[in-house]
C-alpha cells in the first residue's frame, strides 16, 4: 500500500461467466463512542477494516468460486474514493452492460431506470 492511502477502488471478475463488480473499500473505520465515565467528550476510535479478506458488498459475488480481484486505483481521501469509484463505473458502462452486477451508482442512477427508458424509446420508434 502506498503511504497515506485511505482506501482503494477494486474490480472483481467471475472467471466462469465474465460478470464483474466494481466497488470501493476503506482501509480504516472511524467510530464515535460515548464518553468514559466522568468525562463529557465523546471518543473517536480509528480501527483497521477487514480489507485484507474483503470480497464485496454484493451478495452474488460472495457465492463465486473462481474470481479475479484487481485494485484499479489507490485513493488518499474519502472524496477521491467516491469519485474514482463512480468514474470507473461510468467508464466501464456498468448500468448498460449485462455482465455488470452494479445495479446503481451513488444511489442516484439505477439500472432499472435505464432499462425502462430503453423500452420507452423502442416503443416510441414503433409508434412514429
Amino acid at each position: 500500500m502506498p503511504e497515506g492511502t485511505i482506501g482503494f477502488v477494486y474490480m472483481i471478475t467471475n472467471k466462469e461467466d465474465g460478470k464483474f463488480y466494481i466497488g470501493k473499500k476503506s482501509l480504516y473505520s472511524h467510530r464515535t463512542l460515548p464518553p468514559l465515565k466522568g468525562y463529557k467528550r465523546k471518543r473517536k476510535v480509528i480501527k483497521e477494516s477487514n480489507w485484507r479478506h474483503y470480497n464485496s458488498s454484493n451478495k452474488e459475488v460472495a457465492s463465486w468460486t473462481e474470481t479475479h480481484k484487481k485494485i484499479l486505483r489507490f485513493c488518499f481521501s474519502k472524496k477521491a474514493l467516491t469519485y474514482y469509484e463512480l468514474k470507473e463505473q461510468f467508464d466501464k458502462d456498468c448500468l448498460e452492460r449485462e455482465e455488470s452486477l452494479n445495479d446503481n451508482l451513488l444511489g442516484k442512477f439505477f439500472k432499472k431506470d435505464l432499462e425502462n427508458w430503453k423500452i420507452f424509446r423502442i416503443l416510441a420508434l414503433y409508434i412514429v
